[in-house]
């Protein structure tokens, strides 16, 4: 019976398939940006140049801050991640910002429904 043999060079053709595969799930950003660094770090044959690197980094982001990042067109990996961490915040902050504001409208909203309908018996019961 054979047994197989240990090939790095399947390893390495596996990492090379995560890295091209590789998106941010949800707004996990860190996550993505870890594991990006990690695989680029162990295929760094696939990036010949810095800007391939970077292209593949925002081919990975999410839609709402592929656009911008990529039209930023930066030359650094670092500045990449820094930029696209920074519009990642903002776009959560802004969605929490949002959600809160939504929460309170709907308070407010039942509040003054509940005002009406007792306004409203008082004038039945007034009436009867």
């Amino acid at each position: 019976m054979m047994t197989a043999k240990y090939c790095p060079r399947n390893e390495i053709k596996k990492l090379e398939m995560d890295i091209w595969e590789l998106k941010v799930k949800g707004t996990d950003l860190v996550s993505y940006t870890q594991r990006f660094q990690e695989l680029a770090l162990m295929c760094g044959r696939i990036f010949p140049e810095e800007c391939d690197k970077i292209e593949k980094y925002v081919g990975g982001l999410p839609d709402m801050i592929h656009g911008s990042v990529m039209a930023s067109k930066l030359k650094i990996m670092q500045d990449a991640i820094e930029f696209a961490t920074e519009l990642m915040d903002k776009k959560i902050r802004t969605y929490a910002e949002r959600q809160a504001k939504n929460k309170k409208k709907l308070g407010d909203t039942s509040r003054n429904n509940q005002n009406q309908q007792q306004q409203n018996k008082r004038q039945n019961t007034s009436r009867a």
